[in-house]
């Protein structure tokens, strides 16, 4: 369990409090908090210590730490909001059995997807559902497949999921011939093409320098929403998503720091020479919380992928992550 530490203002009471004294480390299940009653927004962070799916990927290794290093950033940013908590689930990382020779890649990262998955749903289930919002901290953009499975399994199978990524890439791969951090997306189309689902995906943020032909293809074929890098702005993100929006009944957002310009993340897999704002990020995530009550849906689930704290510069890549998550917690509470 990582230990979360940082500095103490004892001078100005609870008022000075810091998520690193606000966190909790229990259990998903038979957990009983203080004033159960009176709080407000259950906050769940859960890691997935993998780049099992980047080295699938045939990309730079050193996501799996980077679930502590978001931890790290995020422990002396202010708590405010004393009405809700903030509970730690933990890593899950890959069991010792999974590293042994002669196991199939797919094996190792369908294991470990399906392990955090497990604890994703236990999380959106505990005690009163609505109030509480799960955080993925990646690791790889594998955690991707794993969040889905996660809220599809916490849900009625009638519910329609949309999902808005924010990254460079559609992550809409074949399997090459593994499963990576490039399929997820593919494999939610796959598996809601075998439930005969809708499949409700907006990407944000695409680089046209890093998406080839037959993905570009794919993604017109599978009628994937998305904006490239270069045309992003607050107004043309809001007139992509808002009729998505209209049709969903859950919401999981995911950000891949790659879809930053590398001044701002440089601690990714791929680095990307363009990017879009971080502001842009920030106001979006804003609006979807804004429109939950308005559209009728909800957004309980969000992750944060690709932080690789090996090629990061000063912290950049993880403070950049930190505040993402600060923003999205004040949004939805």
């Amino acid at each position: 369990m990582f230990n979360w530490h940082g500095r103490c203002d004892a001078e100005d009471g609870t008022k000075g409090l810091r998520w690193h004294q606000r966190v909790q480390y229990e259990k998903a299940q038979n957990r009983t908090l203080k004033s159960e009653s009176d709080i407000l927004k259950r906050i769940f962070l859960i890691g997935l210590e993998s780049d099992v799916g980047v080295e699938n990927n045939k990309g730079r290794l050193g996501a799996a730490n980077g679930p502590n290093a978001i931890r790290d950033a995020l422990a002396n940013l202010p708590w405010l909001w004393p009405d809700s908590a903030l509970i730690d689930m933990g890593n899950c990382s890959l069991a010792i059995n999974d590293n042994e020779t002669g196991i199939c890649p797919n094996t190792r990262l369908d294991s470990l997807q399906t392990r955090y998955a497990n604890v994703v749903c236990d999380a959106l289930l505990t005690k009163n559902t609505t109030s509480n919002f799960v955080i993925g901290l990646g690791g790889g953009h594998e955690i991707a497949w794993g969040s889905y499975q996660g809220l599809f399994n916490a849900i009625s199978t009638s519910k329609r999921i949309g999902i808005i990524n924010f990254d460079a890439h559609f992550d809409l791969r074949k399997p090459a011939p593994y499963y990576s951090s490039g399929t997820p997306f593919r494999q939610v189309f796959d598996h809601c093409q075998q439930h005969h689902l809708p499949f409700s995906y907006a990407c944000i943020g695409v680089s046209k320098a890093a998406n080839t032909a037959a993905l570009f293809e794919f993604a017109n074929h599978s009628k994937t929403r998305y904006l490239l890098d270069r045309n992003c702005n607050d107004q043309s993100i809001k007139s992509l998503l808002t009729p998505m929006l209209e049709n969903i009944d859950e919401l999981y957002v995911t950000v891949c720091l790659d879809a930053f310009p590398a001044a701002f993340a440089p601690g990714v897999s791929a680095p990307s020479a363009l990017g879009i704002a971080p502001e842009l990020a920030i106001n979006t995530l804003h609006f979807l919380a804004q429109q939950q009550s308005m559209l009728n849906y909800d957004w309980r689930l969000c992750d944060i992928a690709e932080m690789n704290p090996t090629f990061d510069i000063d912290s950049r890549t993880a403070k950049l992550a930190a505040r993402l998550i600060f923003e999205v917690v004040d949004a939805i509470i």
